[in-house]
């Protein structure tokens, strides 16, 4: 890796937040530090903050990216535009594979907290706000007699059951009560939901 004065300003951001996601994919949220970020780039932790307001300010960036790497994996798996209710499982199974073949990142998305005199910037709840709306749009196709804040909110109970799934299954709480698999767990939950969203219509 080069030394410092050998990088843009740009260039510095994009090596460090490569150097984040190295070290979360590793290790986890928990193995994140400024100091760690420049042992990987060859800067000292002054030049890093000349990019980055704060190691936050660097998690929230990295955890953008993130969001932007998932999005982009929930488009792919529509590529072939299948019908509304056989969309929204393939956004969950999408999901689902995200969760557990980048699950160090994924993780790092819900576990970082920002101080409490600091709010999330625009861009990250946009970014999760763009995600939400494959499934709204998918929703509103299946039953569109529903309003807009009906399935607003339905996008938002279906996908924190999903998310829930997720995390007793990475925590192995689902197989250690003699529980199913992840994906027919979130399956039957589908299954479930959407019968009730499209007969309550």
């Amino acid at each position: 890796m080069g030394r410092r004065n050998e990088h843009t300003r740009e260039e510095l951001k994009e090596i460090s937040l490569q150097a984040a996601e190295q070290l979360v994919a590793a290790n986890g949220l928990g193995g994140l530090s400024a100091r760690k970020v420049v042992a990987c780039i060859g800067y000292t932790v002054g030049s890093l903050y000349m990019v980055f307001r704060n190691l936050d300010d660097l998690i929230v960036q990295m955890n953008e990216r993130t969001l932007d790497r998932l999005y982009e994996t929930l488009e792919r798996a529509l590529a072939h535009r299948p019908p509304p209710s056989a969309a929204i499982r393939v956004l969950a199974q999408a999901y689902l594979e995200f969760a557990l073949t980048q699950t160090n990142r994924w993780l790092a998305l819900y576990e970082h907290r920002m101080p409490d005199d600091q709010n999330m910037p625009d861009s990250f709840s946009e970014k999760v706000a763009r995600i939400f709306g494959l499934v709204q749009q998918h929703l509103a196709l299946l039953c569109p007699q529903r309003s807009s804040s009906d399935v607003a909110l339905a996008a938002r109970a279906l996908w924190s059951g999903i998310h829930g799934v997720c995390m007793l299954s990475l925590d192995r709480k689902l197989e250690s009560i003699g529980g199913h698999p992840m994906h027919e767990v979130a399956d039957s939950l589908l299954d479930n939901y959407l019968a009730g969203f499209v007969s309550s219509a």
